[in-house]
């Protein structure tokens, strides 16, 4: 087992005797138990969780769907991206979810903008799929679909092979497909990348790199 357990443990006794879990002699991504839990994971705001150490290749085609929840107006949500500038990018910024490809001629946004400033920071549950054909993409946010003209449609090939980045990025990483670099701060849950036929879960426990974020634990509330 190369894991650690994703739950909550208490009243731990050894030979009788209670261990003081509130004063750790160390501590190391661990965090309090929720009275209300839910399913998801927490992003603190001040981190990120990195995913495939062997880096992703976006190419052509991929389809990405995820859930968020938060209160906070700004906040990175995913980033993959080379080191030249083909890259793709899902970002919350001013209330709105932009979504971004550069597949090597120049970035272009499919900007959802919902009809009230704080909608999709309401600390409710929302869904989100966004979508690369070729030069094609799109944006569905709780079912409102978003399309963008792309004038570049002779480049159809985001060629990476990099990391995907959730909730943040680290401060030495290029990300050629995020405007922001506020952490997100909220829940995440089923975030799937979707190639063809082949549709791939994530785990966050499994990632090589997590900093302020803790997996399969969403507080029931904001705290």
């Amino acid at each position: 087992v190369t894991h650690s357990i994703p739950a909550c443990i208490g009243n731990m006794t050894v030979n009788s005797k209670q261990l003081a879990s509130e004063s750790p002699v160390s501590i190391f991504a661990v965090n309090k138990c929720y009275g209300k839990a839910q399913e998801g994971t927490f992003f603190d705001g001040s981190g990120f969780a990195a995913l495939v150490r062997e880096g992703y290749k976006v190419r052509s085609d991929v389809n990405i769907t995820l859930e968020f929840r938060t209160t906070a107006t700004h906040g990175v949500l995913l980033g993959v991206s080379s080191a030249k500038v083909d890259a793709i990018g899902l970002e919350m910024v001013n209330g709105k979810v932009l979504f971004h490809v550069n597949n090597g001629a120049g970035r272009i946004t499919a900007t959802y903008q919902p009809r009230g400033a704080k909608s999709l920071c309401d600390g409710k549950w929302h869904q989100l799929q966004a979508n690369k054909s070729k030069h094609r993409l799109s944006l569905t946010v709780d079912g409102n679909l978003v399309q963008t003209d792309n004038p570049y449609v002779q480049s159809t090939s985001a060629d990476t092979n990099d990391p995907i980045y959730v909730g943040g990025y680290p401060a030495d990483v290029k990300q050629n497909c995020l405007t922001s670099k506020s952490s997100f701060h909220g829940c995440l849950r089923n975030l799937v990348l979707t190639k063809g036929q082949q549709a791939e879960l994530f785990d966050f426990s499994r990632a090589f790199d997590l900093r302020g974020v803790f997996p399969h634990s969403c507080p029931g509330a904001e705290h």
